[in-house]
C-alpha cells in the first residue's frame, strides 16, 4: 500500500479528481487529499473525506485531526506542521487538476497556500496534471512553467485533446481520465520503489545544439532546446546511474547532480565527448551538432553594407558519433537522435543505425510542428536492428524513459554477450 496524496486546485475538472481518489483507494492506496480555497467552489471537501475516509485540508491554519497520518497509519501525539507533514508522509503527490495559476505559482516557487506550500516541500516525486482551455494552455507562459517542472523532475501528465468546458469550445487541455492519472501514479511509484539497478551505470549524454561562429556576434547552428537531452539525463539520475551532462546552449535547466559540461561548438562538443566517452557504459547522443562551420571565421563583427554578404563559405564538422562508435568497447550502449523530415523518416533513421554502428536510433519527424524542438512533448520511433518501436506522442520525459528501456535490454545483452549491433558485421 503506497500513500497518496492528492492536490485538487480550482478548475471545473475537479469532480474528476473525485474518481481519481476512489479508483486510489479501491486500488489499496492511503489518500489524503488536500484542497484549494477556490476548488471548494467545484466539489466541496465532505466528498473526499466519504471516499478517503480522512479529513481534507485547504488552509495550513485549520487543524489536522488525523495529525499527518494517512488512514492506517498510527496517529502521532503532536500536531505536526500540516503543509511539512502530509508531504513527507507521502509516497506520492499528485496535483490534479493542476490549473494554469497554480501552474505558475509552482514554476514560481510560490506557497501562498497549503497546497503549493506542500509542493515546495515535497522529496517525494511530484506530478502534476493541466486542467484548462486550450488558449491557456498554449500560451507561451504556461508552456514555461511546464518546461520548468518538467526540467526539475515534476512528471507531467496530459492533457488530452477534445471538448473542453466552454461550449462549443474544442481542443487541448481536458483533465486525462481518472484511470489514466491512477496508472501515471503507480507507474512513477514502481520506478521509485524498484531497486535503482542502473546504480553504478555510467551514462554520457549530449544535449543542446551547437553555434558556429561567422563573426564576432554571430553564427550558424542547428536548433534545438535540449529538452530531450535534459530529460534523458533526469532520467537516467532518477535510474541510479553516474551521469555525464555535455551541454550546448541550452534554454532549460540542467538536473541536479549530472556531471555538467558546458560547451559551444562542434569542436568542443567532440573535445568533451571524446575526453569522457572511453569511461561511459552508455552514450546518448541527443545534442544536434552542425553539420557546417565557416571555413574563416571573422575575429571582428562584419559590418553590414548596402550589398548584402553574397559569400559564406563553409566546411564540414566532424561527425562525432561516427568517430566514437569506430573506437566503442563492445560492452558499449550507443544511441544516436535523427531530427528527420517527412515521410522517409524512419528508412533515414535505420541507414544512420547502419552507417555508424550504432544500437539504437531515436528518430523525430521535424516536419511535425506539434512535437520535437521547442515543445515539451514529444512522438518518435525507437529502431534498433531487429525492430522498430513508435511512442505516441508524450511529455519527453515519458519518451526518456521510453528509450531507456531500450538502452537497458542492449545493456542486459551486452553484459551476456548475446548482442550484436548494427555496425559489427560491416567491420567485422
Amino acid at each position: 500500500m503506497s500513500r497518496l496524496l492528492l492536490g485538487v486546485s480550482g478548475g471545473i475538472a475537479a469532480y474528476k479528481a473525485l474518481e481519481t481518489a476512489r479508483l486510489a483507494v479501491k486500488a489499496g492506496h492511503a489518500v489524503r487529499v488536500i484542497q484549494t480555497p477556490a476548488s471548494e467552489r467545484f466539489v466541496g471537501r465532505a466528498s473526499f473525506e466519504a471516499i478517503t475516509g480522512a479529513p481534507v485540508l485547504v488552509s495550513e491554519w485549520e487543524p489536522d485531526p488525523l495529525r499527518g497520518a494517512f488512514p492506517g497509519d498510527r496517529v502521532g501525539d503532536r500536531a505536526p506542521i500540516s503543509h511539512l507533514a502530509l508531504v513527507e508522509q507521502a509516497d506520492l503527490f499528485l496535483i490534479a487538476p493542476a490549473t494554469a495559476n497554480t501552474l505558475a505559482k509552482l514554476a514560481a516557487g510560490q506557497a501562498d497556500n497549503l497546497l503549493t506550500a506542500a509542493a515546495l516541500a515535497a522529496a517525494c516525486p511530484v506530478l502534476v496534471a493541466p486542467a484548462m482551455n486550450d488558449r491557456m494552455y498554449r500560451h507561451p507562459a504556461t508552456q514555461a512553467n511546464l518546461a520548468t517542472l518538467a526540467a526539475r523532475g515534476v512528471v507531467i501528465i496530459g492533457p488530452g485533446e477534445g471538448e473542453l468546458a466552454s461550449e462549443g469550445e474544442h481542443g487541448i487541455g481536458r483533465l486525462s481520465e481518472p484511470a489514466e492519472l491512477l496508472k501515471a501514479s503507480q507507474a512513477v511509484l514502481a520506478l521509485a520503489e524498484a531497486p535503482r539497478r542502473w546504480a553504478g551505470l555510467r551514462v554520457l549524454v549530449t544535449a543542446g545544439g551547437t553555434r558556429e561562429r561567422i563573426d564576432s556576434v554571430r553564427f550558424i547552428g542547428n536548433r534545438s532546446s535540449g529538452r530531450m537531452g535534459v530529460a534523458l539525463a533526469d532520467r537516467a539520475l532518477a535510474r541510479g546511474a553516474e551521469v555525464t551532462l555535455v551541454a550546448a546552449n541550452l534554454e532549460v535547466p540542467p538536473p541536479a547532480g549530472a556531471k555538467l559540461i558546458g560547451v559551444e561548438t562542434a569542436a568542443e562538443m567532440k573535445a568533451a565527448c571524446e575526453a569522457e566517452f572511453p569511461a561511459c557504459d552508455v552514450l546518448l547522443m541527443a545534442a544536434a551538432v552542425a553539420d557546417f562551420r565557416p571555413s574563416e571565421p571573422v575575429a571582428s563583427k562584419i559590418k553590414k553594407s548596402g550589398a548584402g554578404l553574397s559569400i559564406l563559405a563553409l566546411e564540414p564538422t566532424d561527425d562525432i558519433l561516427a568517430g566514437l562508435a569506430a573506437v566503442r568497447r563492445p560492452s558499449q550502449v550507443l544511441a544516436g537522435f535523427a531530427a528527420e523530415h517527412g515521410e522517409d523518416a524512419v528508412a533515414y533513421g535505420r541507414e544512420k543505425l547502419a552507417a555508424k554502428g550504432l544500437d539504437i536510433v531515436v528518430v523525430n519527424d521535424i516536419s511535425r510542428m506539434d512535437i520535437g524542438f521547442d515543445s515539451e512533448a514529444n512522438e518518435v520511433v525507437i529502431v534498433t536492428p531487429e525492430a522498430e518501436r513508435r511512442i505516441a506522442r508524450a511529455p519527453k520525459a515519458d519518451v526518456a524513459d521510453a528509450v531507456l528501456d531500450e538502452v537497458a535490454r542492449h545493456w542486459e545483452e551486452a553484459r551476456g554477450g548475446t548482442r550484436t549491433h548494427a555496425g559489427s558485421a560491416a567491420r567485422g
